[in-house]
């Protein structure tokens, strides 16, 4: 929580505002009694009628003071709750966009998101609530104790054992319920997930008609958040009534005292009625001050969340004194001895590899599944550092590189194709937003997309549902390519991108790709012998290792590996 303060202080003068009519209030209402002690047992009791008059536009005046600080109260109170929550989520977005790819490994999507939304959330009701009640409630209770001992101090003992109840039962119910909110938040985790996985896989689900069991693991994280929620609510449910009994016992007990205290001539009805005003105030002070501290807890289990994200260290950081790329060798890319293992894994991925990629040519990587060729790839633009050895870019160790002039050098099309939502046209400008619609309808030809684009609704407008939802796996990888051709950086990386692509799209691509890229560096990760027969160099990776380096012509004659991968997938007659 205490991280957190920091953003509460560009809103200080609101907060002072809303503590000031919040005091206001509390005034307000505790002169209300008082004066309708007077009204009754001077001007009704006596039949003045311009002292009940007096009186009357008093209350009338000072309960106004009340309603109008209560309306500023909630106006300060929500600009201020809005306003940090929406600091809040800027700052957990903005650390997320600069995680790399190990960072977010750490958390799961769906946490990273209940982090953003449902506990930035809870912070929200928590900054409301305390400040509507924070200085209320013990400005209440402790001015209505005072009041009501000074009405009648023979009562006191009334006032100290409804307190002495409310205290303990707000004590039991918070050593119950607190331990279960952290237990909610990880099971609203755990259904973000089940509910982000069936939606990304519905294909996959009815393919294999797994409905049922799907329904049966929603069903199971569904029953768990609902028995723990239900639990919970129980628990606090039972203080509305309880706190009800309490105070219509008091107020029995108020009068069923004071009634003798009037008998004796020690106390007047109208005072005896502002002792019972004064004792409901008590009570439902304490009453609103228990939900505050219910609240807290939990509020304070999503903070700790938030700050877990805002409190995580990058890996990927830029240098303190980042260098300049050198110029004279633009679009150079060279692995010496590097090596990368995962977190948490027993083996390296990749383990001592060494090539260098040129500017003007291909470059291709191939192997077999899990031989590491995306995970090469990945540590070109710094998803990921290399564990030992250096990756250079432009004649720069990429770690001496500020990450921004680093990316900007680079095109790079995932294996995913990750459109995001809106016009064609607005993903073809996702890298470079200057781009001219002449210069994105050549990079859609060259990608040859610019045909299925044109007879879209709207062409080059034509709407995209987010991840390209609505266009097929070919379509999507094309845009894509296109995305990346119209940034016109210095290294292409295709990581797997022709995948979706028929074999006449690809060759015809290929073609169309080799002189549009012809003075930049290409490297293509692939599993079509046919998409990369054609490189300048294809390096072959097994297991981790650089299995062999060379041309098509050269690899079938001194690698077995790549021999066997393409005897497995071209015919005699194409291997001769």
């Amino acid at each position: 929580m205490r991280k957190l303060a920091v953003f509460l202080k560009p809103y200080a003068i609101f907060i002072a505002a809303s503590l000031f009519f919040l005091v206001a209030q509390a005034l307000a209402e505790l002169n209300l009694p008082n004066l309708m002690a007077k009204m009754v047992d001077v001007g009704i009791k006596n039949g003045e009628t311009p002292v009940i008059a007096r009186l009357g536009a008093t209350m009338l005046a000072v309960a106004l003071v009340g309603g109008i600080s209560s309306i500023m109260v909630s106006f300060f109170a929500s600009r201020v709750a809005a306003g940090v929550t929406r600091d809040v989520r800027r700052a957990v977005f903005s650390s997320v966009i600069g995680f790399s790819s190990a960072e977010t490994d750490s958390f799961s999507t769906a946490s990273l998101i209940t982090r953003t939304t449902n506990d930035v959330n809870q912070l929200l009701h928590l900054i409301l609530m305390t400040l509507r009640m924070m200085c209320f409630a013990p400005v209440m209770g402790v001015g209505s104790l005072i009041l009501a001992v000074r009405v009648c101090p023979s009562m006191s003992w009334i006032l100290a054992l409804a307190v002495g109840i409310v205290v303990a039962i707000i004590a039991g119910i918070f050593a119950v319920a607190m331990p279960k909110f952290r237990v909610v938040q990880k099971l609203v985790d755990r259904l973000n997930l089940v509910s982000r996985e069936h939606l990304g896989g519905l294909m996959v689900i009815r393919a294999f008609g797994t409905e049922e069991f799907e329904r049966g693991r929603f069903g199971k994280a569904n029953a768990d958040l609902t028995a723990v929620n239900l639990f919970v609510n129980r628990i606090i449910t039972v203080m509305q009534p309880a706190m009800s009994f309490i105070m219509n016992g008091i107020c029995l007990l108020i009068v069923w005292v004071g009634a003798r205290e009037i008998a004796a001539s020690r106390l007047l009805v109208g005072d005896m009625m502002a002792y019972i005003q004064y004792g409901m105030h008590v009570v439902m002070s304490f009453m609103i001050v228990s939900f505050l501290f219910i609240m807290i807890p939990r509020a304070a289990v999503s903070a700790d969340r938030i700050a877990e994200v805002l409190g995580t260290e990058v890996s990927i950081a830029n240098p303190a004194r980042p260098e300049s790329r050198d110029r004279s060798k633009r679009g150079l890319v060279e692995f010496r001895d590097v090596s990368f293992r995962y977190s948490g894994a027993e083996g390296d991925a990749l383990r001592s590899i060494s090539f260098t990629a040129l500017p003007g040519q291909t470059t291709a990587f191939v192997g077999a599944t899990g031989s590491g060729k995306s995970t090469l790839v990945n540590l070109i633009p710094r998803f990921y550092d290399a564990t030992a050895g250096s990756v250079l870019v432009d004649g720069v160790d990429v770690r001496a590189l500020s990450t921004g002039d680093l990316r900007s050098a680079i095109g790079f099309v995932p294996q995913k194709a990750g459109l995001m939502s809106g016009a064609v046209s607005t993903n073809l400008r996702y890298g470079n937003a200057g781009a001219t619609d002449a210069e994105i309808g050549e990079a859609a030809r060259v990608a040859q997309a610019l045909d299925f684009i044109e007879r879209l609704d709207g062409a080059f407008e034509a709407p995209v549902a987010g991840g390209g939802a609505n266009l097929s796996g070919g379509q999507a990888q094309r845009l894509a390519i296109a995305r990346a051709l119209v940034k016109k950086p210095s290294i292409y990386i295709f990581d797997d991108s022709f995948s979706a692509l028929d074999f006449k799209t690809d060759s015809a691509l290929r073609k169309a790709l080799r002189s549009y890229t012809s003075d930049a560096t290409v490297l293509v990760v692939a599993q079509r012998i046919g998409t990369v027969m054609s490189a300048d160099r294809i390096v072959v990776l097994d297991e981790g290792r650089v299995a062999g380096i060379g041309t098509h012509r050269e690899l079938l004659d001194s690698c077995p590996l790549y021999r066997e991968i393409a005897e497995s997938q071209l015919t005699g007659e194409e291997l001769a």
